[in-house]
């Protein structure tokens, strides 16, 4: 395939002076060119809310949601993928992120790794993608070897397979159950997508896990009420969540959360709910971890 063909790889008209600009104006055209990102990922929302759909049906599933990627595209996907268990409370099985090259890549780059479709298969492969999974193809080009090779591969195993590409027309849509495509254009420093690139695809997956979360009922009006208190900073925000969605006063909060192991949202339960936290956990299992369920709210 003819790179210099892809919107991604063209000159942009705008920034042909760049290493002249003073300063402030290269930030200026940056900021601008950056702005055009949101724009396009607004006319892709179709296509990433069905992709939401099948994400939220695996995790009720039981299934997974796996970011398949090399270079900055698969550090992206790795990069949600993490940040999941302690923004959600899921765990570290629930939500994947494949890079091309294994996990070293994220901080050495591995030349030459993403040109290896083979090297998706064997890393599904160890993860035993089956079809309860939901498999997201990230690359910024639209035509990267490991993304194609895994898509194929996953949909092999009856996975849903998804893609996200930022140029019309991409190779990995044709591969992919649910093709996004975020046409970014031309990057201000020619063909480095990690930039406008980069940003499409990191507002495309945090699309994808939140919305995600949200539907499986990880999410009570907007706060994060899974969240893991694994630092002095987390139990605070857990104490406030409960504060939030209960009106609690700060110390009933905390001797909420103290009974409920620190879990808000059983602690919001708790406290909704009126009873212990034995109870709040048995209401959350039999509503499948739903706040509004568990305590009885339409």
């Amino acid at each position: 395939m003819d790179l210099s063909t892809l919107g991604t790889e063209a000159r942009n008209e705008r920034t042909t002076e760049l290493d002249r600009m003073p300063v402030s104006e290269l930030l200026s055209v940056m900021n601008a060119e950056d702005q055009t990102v949101a724009l396009a990922v607004r006319d892709a929302l179709p296509q990433i809310g069905a992709a939401v759909e099948a994400v939220t049906e695996s995790l009720r599933r039981g299934g997974r949601l796996i970011y398949l990627g090399a270079g900055t595209s698969g550090r992206i996907g790795l990069l949600d993928a993490v940040e999941c268990p302690p923004t959600f409370g899921t765990s570290p099985e629930q939500v994947v992120g494949l890079l091309s090259g294994g996990p070293g890549a994220f901080i050495v780059a591995v030349e030459g790794a993403e040109d290896e479709p083979a090297r998706a298969v064997d890393d599904l492969e160890k993860i035993g993608v089956n079809d309860g999974d939901t498999v997201v193809g990230l690359a910024a080009s639209g035509r990267t070897p490991y993304v194609v090779g895994g898509l194929k591969h996953a949909a092999a195993k009856g996975a849903v397979t998804v893609s996200v590409a930022c140029n019309r027309d991409a190779v990995v849509s044709r591969y992919a159950d649910i093709p996004i495509e975020v046409p970014t254009g031309p990057e201000v420093l020619t063909g480095s997508t990690r930039l406008k690139g980069g940003t499409a695809e990191k507002m495309v997956c945090n699309m994808l896990s939140t919305a995600s979360m949200v539907q499986v009922g990880k999410v009570y009006g907007n706060l994060m009420v899974d969240v893991r208190a694994s630092n002095e900073k987390l139990v605070d925000r857990a104490r406030r969540i409960v504060v939030e969605a209960t009106g609690a006063d700060a110390d009933t909060a905390a001797e909420a959360l103290r009974a409920a192991d620190g879990h808000a949202k059983t602690a919001i339960v708790m406290l909704l709910a009126h009873c212990t936290a034995e109870e709040a956990t048995r209401r959350l299992n039999l509503a499948h971890g739903d706040t509004r369920t568990a305590v009885g709210r339409p």
